[in-house]
């Protein structure tokens, strides 16, 4: 089965731009460049995050779908465990320039501040679009097995989302 929903594209979009502007931005971007996570798991999130259009015409796979959701849901849990708790020192270490604007300096320290909130944010978004991917599954899979039960780690997802 194929997703062409536009509620479903509009969560997409809407996570991707949340991720690219408040997670991923250039205060935080080198210290998430340290996470440890799979190449796979950042090429589904890249693909999640950066190349919707690719998806418009032709949909999304279920499979696929729920593959990018559970590379973002470790995505969260991994940057909550491994960032979050260094991210003041990984920030303002090494990359900052030395005449650092004190503009740049307070939107630094706000990024910093407030990437726990963001993360927490980005998990419920994420949530959010699982179960609606998971409701139309079950629609289209009828009286059959939908695509989310075969799939074994989606059964982590809560505590990857909710840390």
């Amino acid at each position: 089965m194929q997703i062409k929903d536009p509620d479903i594209f509009a969560a997409i979009e809407a996570i991707g731009a949340y991720y690219r502007s408040n997670i991923v931005n250039r205060f935080t971007r080198r210290a998430i460049s340290m996470m440890t996570l799979d190449p796979q798991s950042w090429n589904l999130i890249e693909d999640f995050t950066e190349k919707l259009e690719n998806y418009r015409y032709q949909g999304y796979h279920l499979d696929e779908l729920y593959s990018q959701i559970l590379a973002m849901a470790r995505f969260v849990y991994q940057a909550r465990r491994d960032i979050a708790p260094k991210l003041s020192y990984l920030a303002s270490s090494g990359g900052s320039s030395i005449r650092e604007s004190s503009a740049d300096r307070t939107l630094r320290d706000m990024a910093v501040a407030n990437f726990g909130p963001n993360l927490k944010v980005l998990a419920d978004k994420v949530n959010e679009l699982y179960m609606k991917v998971i409701n139309l599954d079950k629609e289209g899979a009828g009286k059959g097995q939908p695509v989310y039960a075969t799939i074994s780690e989606l059964k982590e997802i809560g505590r990857y989302l909710v840390g």
